[in-house]
């Protein structure tokens, strides 16, 4: 009729029919599979970019936890009960690198590296300071990477292991970290052993500021031989190294000159006012 709707051609076909004969006109050709497999690689690629990033912060906050219970190192009456707990807390910060490690099964570190990088660094801060409170020294790389070498001993890794049978997984696995890693981490350090020495200053050891001051100086003095030909990051902390430096041989000069005249619980309040003077001297806030 005049009020009537106009059937398009293709309505007396049903809607599958339609569909099917549009695939078979265009059948999907070896370039299309190629790039759905390429599209199913970078998915899976950066799902296990995003698992790592999540993982590099577990082991961030808990190393920066591990780092705020040794600076209770100088005021606790029984030091080694702190270290004992430092220990088992550095000991999840590994289980989360394990983890790590496990997700770089067959992968290129590298092409993961800036996910992992900053728990990596924060790792190493914290394992050098609790290394320093021990032994005095400077932990090496290659201490740090012999305690990154894992085994499946876990009661859940052994039950994956079994039900995953199929799947040849190695017994062992390993994280290294890299020498730009550790130098950034030995860089933050210094800051946290500037704060260590105003605390042991302020709970009345005389002691630990001159060997911080002679510490930090061979630290910063082998830093300087790296100088601008290393990383961007390394000579970017260069600057707060010597920032942290100035503050302890301050800390250690009034000890020297005034240390006999102004009362021991007094000397913490000296030097934290000594400290503000010299960041706005440098502009820092």
């Amino acid at each position: 009729g005049s009020g009537g709707f106009r059937k398009r051609k293709h309505d007396n076909f049903p809607h599958g029919q339609r569909r099917e004969e549009k695939e078979n006109v265009n059948p999907p050709s070896a370039l299309m599979t190629s790039f759905k497999s390429f599209q199913l690689e970078l998915d899976t690629r950066h799902d296990k970019y995003e698992r790592l990033v999540k993982l590099s912060r577990d082991i961030t906050i808990e190393s920066k936890r591990t780092i705020f219970l040794l600076h209770r190192f100088t005021s606790a009456p029984n030091g080694e009960e702190i270290l004992s707990e430092s220990e088992v807390k550095l000991d999840a910060v590994r289980r989360k690198i394990k983890q790590v490690a496990q997700e770089l099964i067959g992968e290129d570190m590298y092409q993961f590296h800036r996910a992992i990088s900053p728990g990596l660094q924060e790792y190493v801060e914290a394992v050098s300071f609790q290394y320093f409170i021990k032994t005095r020294s400077l932990i090496s790389v290659e201490e740090i990477n012999k305690q990154l070498i894992f085994t499946a001993e876990d009661r859940e890794e052994t039950t994956n292991m079994t039900s995953n049978s199929h799947d040849k997984q190695p017994h062992t696995w390993s994280l290294k970290v890299t020498p730009v890693d550790y130098l950034l981490g030995v860089a933050d350090l210094t800051g946290e052993l500037m704060r260590l020495c105003i605390s042991s200053v302020g709970n009345g050891d005389i002691d630990t500021p001159f060997e911080l001051s002679q510490f930090l100086r061979q630290i910063y003095d082998g830093f300087t031989f790296i100088g601008n030909t290393g990383p961007y990051e390394v000579s970017k902390k260069l600057y707060t190294l010597k920032q942290s430096l100035a503050k302890v041989e301050n800390a250690c000069y009034t000890l020297k000159v005034r240390g006999s005249e102004i009362p021991k619980h007094m000397l913490a309040d000296v030097f934290s006012t000594k400290t503000e003077l010299i960041d706005q001297d440098e502009g820092l806030p």
